[in-house]
Order: structure tokens, then sequence, then C-alpha cells
């Protein structure tokens, strides 16, 4: 699966301490992150991330693309809920184009915890067939 992974500033410490826990999940997966986030993640890690341009030069829009393009499986986006940060990120696009393609994502730990356990159970594997229409 292709999973991508951004964290807000705020939460990049929560998304790494998530990623440890279920590093031996995340690695049977192709996984892209912004920049900062995914450079955040492989220090802590040692994950192999693909990395996207940082978020303020252009990784959300990167992360947008490629949802649009049905290129991106989950989203693990921890998001600030901070309101001066909600209303000047992009997040509000990434959440409409994953309702658009049909691609589950998790923006707390809560529900990022549910999805990486459908992942190791299998219980994804739908999307897989989906992309093959």
């Amino acid at each position: 699966m292709e999973i991508a992974i951004i964290a807000d500033d705020e939460k990049k410490e929560l998304m790494a301490q998530f990623c440890i826990a279920y590093c031996g999940i995340l690695a049977r997966h192709h996984l892209c992150a912004t920049r900062v986030t995914g450079k955040y993640i492989i220090d802590a890690t040692g994950l192999d991330i693909d990395l996207l341009m940082a978020g303020g030069e252009g990784g959300g829009e990167q992360l947008v693309s490629r949802i649009a393009c049905d290129e991106i499986d989950v989203v693990f986006y921890f998001r600030s809920p901070e309101p001066e940060v909600y209303a000047r990120d992009n997040g509000n696009t990434i959440l409409r184009l994953c309702d658009v393609h049909t691609v589950p994502i998790a923006t707390n730990i809560a529900t990022a915890e549910v999805l990486v356990m459908a992942l190791d159970r299998g219980d994804l594997n739908w999307r897989e067939a989906y992309h093959r229409k």
C-alpha cells in the first residue's frame, strides 16, 4: 500500500511516536512524507520514506496531486487543532480529495491506530483491487 504521512509542527513528535510504535507494520508498505515530518520519522525509526518537499515549499500540494491521481491508499495526517493553524493549511483540500477518491485518512492518534491495525489485518486490501479498475 502507498501511505502518505504528514504532521503539523505541533504534532510531529506524536507522529514520530506513532511510527515508532507501529514501525513493523509501516515497514511493509511504501511510505512518503513531507520533508520535515519524514526526516523526523526517519531519525526516530529508520523507516524507508520517500521525502516530498517541505510543507511550506509545496509538499502539501505534492500530496494533494498524488491523492488526486489515485497514487495514495492511506493518509496519516496529524493536524493541529489550533484555529490559526487550521485556517492557513491546505488540510481541507487533502480531506476533500480523500473523500472524493475514497482514501482512508486519520487526523488523530485514535483513528491512526484503527487504520494501522486494519492495514496489519489486510482489511484495506480492497484498495489494490480498486486501483486495478
